[in-house]
């Protein structure tokens, strides 16, 4: 589905997303907002790129951040729950990753990505990835798939 179409599917619904982004730097949104009309859908996004950014922002928690590291599934739940609260929304979607070319480790490779995703009916979920390709290559694969999570949301159980 293109972005046209997601917006109006929630237009339909009468729903609004918010976006937490953090190696996206804030491209969901981008894609988003790029779409005449869009206001109606989009409630606002954040880019956190900052350890301190999530935990102010967003309330994840600094304690959560230094046990499970930025980038975990723990921190992308906290960062679309955080997003969903904050904003008012009915849906908002969260990224946490490493783009590179540096930062990675055996335990957390370059491309590995998490992408949560919150409704207001206390549905969530949360997807590890870990994409191929250079920093360019892996944002866009986060946005793409990020999305596409955004249009399963309205339907998930």
């Amino acid at each position: 589905m293109d972005v046209a179409g997601l917006l109006d599917l929630y237009r339909q619904n009468g729903l609004k997303i918010a976006t937490a982004e953090s190696c996206t730097g804030g491209l969901v949104a981008a894609s988003l907002t790029a779409v005449a009309g869009s206001s109606d859908v989009f409630e606002r996004g954040w880019v956190t790129y900052s350890n301190e950014a999530k935990s102010e922002s967003l309330g994840v928690p600094m304690e959560l951040i230094a046990d499970k590291g930025a980038v975990s599934a723990e921190v992308a739940d906290a960062m679309a729950r955080g997003a969903l609260r904050r904003a008012g929304a009915d849906v908002a979607v969260s990224i946490t990753g490493i783009a590179g070319p540096g930062g990675g480790s055996a335990a957390k490779p370059v491309g590995l990505v998490f992408i949560g995703l919150a409704r207001k009916d206390g549905w969530s979920q949360v997807e590890r990835c870990v994409f191929p390709g250079n920093r360019d290559a892996v944002r866009a694969h986060s946005v793409s798939r990020a999305l596409a999570h955004l249009a399963t949301a309205l339907t998930a159980t």
